[in-house]
């Protein structure tokens, strides 16, 4: 059976690269599609949902590369970036149209803001056709995060268990179970696509080295689900599961003074950052509220109110 999305068609055992057109905009979105050999799965891959989220952008570049369409057995759909304008315009976290979080936008509005149409096609012209979704994050311009993954706690259980599994055969240290339902794989999931998020990176920089080891993420899961075959690092110690989340936002505008690092274990009390006005009054302490590891932090001494500081939580064993 051929893979076509839109005017981009791949017959078996063939790469096909182009432009996806988002409605009633200039946009065009790069995608890949790759039609194996052999039946099997489908798969969505996407990175650039934020702009300045380059380790997962060049991971998918890499892998688009080095994936040949014999050794497959199914279909992967890769997104090399979904916001275009600002990857190219190098603005953190927003779609610069309309200053929305694309991530904020699923499932999206076919009548609605370049965000909105962005991932309404995301939604129902890929994450719909495929069996399995995987969703690449990097850290943003102004964020360090530690390698993690993300699996959906709404929908399904079925959903939420090919979720877990699938992201136990990471060879990251923790797994976070989401509770939220904004989120491009969150949305995936309630629509009934078992789905992940990975975070990697941040500050806008990327290493080869680090390209490589999230490209052995993203094998791991084409193995797991019986895409392809590939020869894997071993993986190191048990994954532990983050069984309480804790994200913590500013409440003013000021400067930022973190206090600990992305990965770093927290103790309950530990003062783990403080704001500040721009003549250097303290406006607040921050103060871990268990003891955890922190799983990604601002770096930026900017920060704005409502914005991010940093996202920690309790370890689980599991």
């Amino acid at each position: 059976m051929n893979l076509k999305i839109r005017d981009l068609e791949a017959s078996k055992g063939e790469k096909v690269s182009g432009f996806i057109n988002i409605e009633d905009t200039n946009l065009k979105i790069p995608i890949t599609l790759i039609n194996g050999e052999c039946e099997g799965k489908s798969i969505l891959i996407t990175a650039g949902i934020h702009g300045c989220e380059y380790l997962g952008i060049e991971t998918v570049n890499e892998l688009v590369r080095e994936i040949d369409p014999k050794e497959v057995s199914g279909r992967i759909i890769f997104v090399h970036m979904a916001n275009v304008s600002g990857f190219f315009a190098r603005v953190p976290a927003i779609v610069p149209e309309d200053g929305i979080n694309l991530n904020r936008a699923f499932p999206g509005k076919n009548e609605g803001s370049v965000a909105e149409k962005i991932a309404y096609t995301i939604t129902h012209e890929l994450q719909l056709k495929v069996d399995f979704y995987i969703d690449l994050h990097g850290g943003d311009l102004h964020e360090k995060t530690m390698p993690f993954v993300y699996y959906p706690g709404k929908g399904k259980e079925e959903v939420i268990n090919a979720s877990c599994e699938a992201a136990k055969h990471l060879n990251l240290k923790y797994r976070v179970k989401s509770n939220a339902t904004s989120g491009a794989y969150n949305s995936a999931a309630i629509l009934g696509i078992p789905s992940l998020l990975i975070e990697r990176g941040g500050c806008g920089l990327w290493k080869k080295s680090e390209v490589d080891l999230y490209k052995q993420d993203i094998y791991r899961i084409l193995e797991h689900e019986q895409v392809i075959k590939k020869e894997l690092l071993q993986k190191n110690g048990a994954q532990k599961e983050i069984k309480n989340a804790i994200y913590i936002d500013s409440e003013f505008n000021g400067y930022w003074y973190p206090k600990v690092n992305q990965g770093d274990k927290i103790q309950k009390g530990q003062l783990i950052g403080l704001v500040c006005d721009c003549f250097g009054k303290k406006l607040k302490d921050y103060y871990s509220e268990v003891d955890g590891v922190v799983l990604y932090i601002t770096l930026s001494l900017a920060i704005s109110k409502s914005n991010s500081l940093i996202a920690y939580g309790e370890e689980n064993c599991l």
